[in-house]
């Protein structure tokens, strides 16, 4: 089925506020394009583009190869300036970004952190940012393509594992790589019965059922639980030396980097540079919106951030957290209905988030600060080499464990007590 794309506006906002909750409409996850079945994931996303469109695909398909030869700004440099008007629906507009945020990452990262290219050509420039505003995303690698739009099932009578998946484009850094983005694909898809369960617990709040709220906070912690598991595979699959020296450099952006500091000139779109964020795992949008279901306050520099990865997501997905920060509060629901049993699922939900949060750092620790400090022993044999611009940073740019740290903390804040 085909998922057409628009700006949702809640119609909550043209409603008089003293209306009865129960005309408020119950929360769905159709109304945003979310999958009953993948969440957030593109369910089945298109490998292939119309003819017209060819030259990127080539390109794309060869990626790894043309950067480690060094050889993908001289094959986009030839390319053909290529329109949008032949996309017709919004899962080829999807994939038009994915394909152009992978040839603008490599174009711009082929000689590493030291040599980065100051000026994106035309001929992927203008596309670039032709389909970016079409999709309402910025034109740069985002979560939404390097993880949602970017997976394939080899066989589809088998189950959604790890073996049984595969990424459709692909940077340096080979088998890491490809079990960087398909373990994010697994925790995405393991996400997706905590998004449901937060839709009855809101659901449950407007008309209203104790017994269904706490069937659903009973959910939404195994999933989150489930989440935390799920993120364990990097371990199997993401070499920490790899992950550091080769891929991360491919996921940095043009914000928040000293390696590029005045940002990126998108040739024929602006002459000023403009600058955006790497990809980050603060793009995806089920911790934003397990954070407002549970109303979680983050300090303002984290807050600021978080709030400025939304304009990183697809506008519908960013649309359904806003509807969620609409949504009568929990917390509030849960202190005045004096109900014992509520108050412990609620607090058990919080307490498994603080701990995936928890286990995120540690994850981090090993892929970034330990991996820095080990490429700096070494000589760099890798393509491009380690960066160093970016040691103390996620790809998104922010100082990672400080602020990982501070979010963390602010989740197990929220816990509340029986006084409360």
């Amino acid at each position: 089925k085909l998922y057409i794309h628009f700006h949702y506006t809640s119609d909550k906002i043209m409603e008089p506020q003293s209306q009865n909750l129960k005309t408020i409409p119950l929360l769905s996850l159709g109304r945003f394009h979310i999958s009953e079945e993948y969440g957030f994931l593109l369910p089945n996303p298109l490998k292939e583009l119309p003819d017209h469109y060819r030259p990127w695909m080539e390109i794309a398909n060869k990626l790894p190869h043309l950067i480690e030869s060094h050889q993908l700004q001289a094959q986009v440099d030839k390319m053909p300036l290529l329109t949008c008007q032949f996309l017709q629906n919004y899962r080829e507009q999807r994939l038009a970004h994915l394909v152009l945020s992978f040839i603008t990452m490599g174009y711009v990262w082929q000689k590493g952190e030291t040599q980065p290219k100051e000026v994106l050509p035309r001929n992927l420039a203008l596309p670039f940012v032709e389909v970016s505003r079409n999709l309402g995303i910025p034109p740069i690698l985002v979560h939404a393509d390097l993880v949602l739009t970017n997976w394939t099932i080899r066989d589809p009578e088998r189950p959604l594992e790890i073996r049984n998946l595969d990424v459709i484009f692909s940077f340096p850094g080979e088998e890491s790589l490809r079990g960087f983005i398909l373990v994010t694909v697994l925790v995405e898809k393991a996400a997706v019965p905590g998004i449901k369960a937060l839709v009855q617990a809101v659901n449950a709040i407007l008309q209203p059922s104790q017994n269904l709220l706490l069937q659903a906070l009973q959910r939404l912690r195994l999933c989150i639980q489930d989440i935390t598991r799920t993120l364990g595979q990097m371990h199997d699959y993401v070499d920490p030396d790899i992950f550091y020296a080769v891929i991360r450099i491919f996921l940095s952006g043009w914000k928040d980097n000293p390696a590029m500091p005045v940002g990126l000139i998108y040739e024929g779109v602006s002459p000023e540079p403009l600058k955006y964020s790497g990809g980050s795992a603060a793009q995806s949008t089920v911790l934003h919106a397990f954070d407002e279901f549970l109303g979680i306050c983050h300090s303002k520099e984290s807050a600021d951030f978080l709030l400025r990865m939304r304009e990183y997501m697809p506008p519908s997905h960013k649309a359904f957290i806003e509807e969620i920060h609409s949504t009568p509060s929990l917390r509030d629901h849960i202190r005045s209905s004096g109900n014992g049993q509520l108050l412990t699922a609620y607090n058990q939900c919080v307490e498994a988030l603080a701990e995936l949060r928890s286990y995120h750092i540690t994850v981090v620790t090993k892929y970034l600060i330990t991996a820095a400090t080990k490429a700096k022993g070494r000589r760099p044999n890798y393509v491009p080499g380690p960066p160093l611009a970016l040691e103390e940073r996620g790809t998104g740019g922010t100082v990672v464990l400080s602020f990982l740290k501070s979010v963390r903390d602010k989740t197990l804040e929220a816990i509340l007590h029986q006084s409360d």
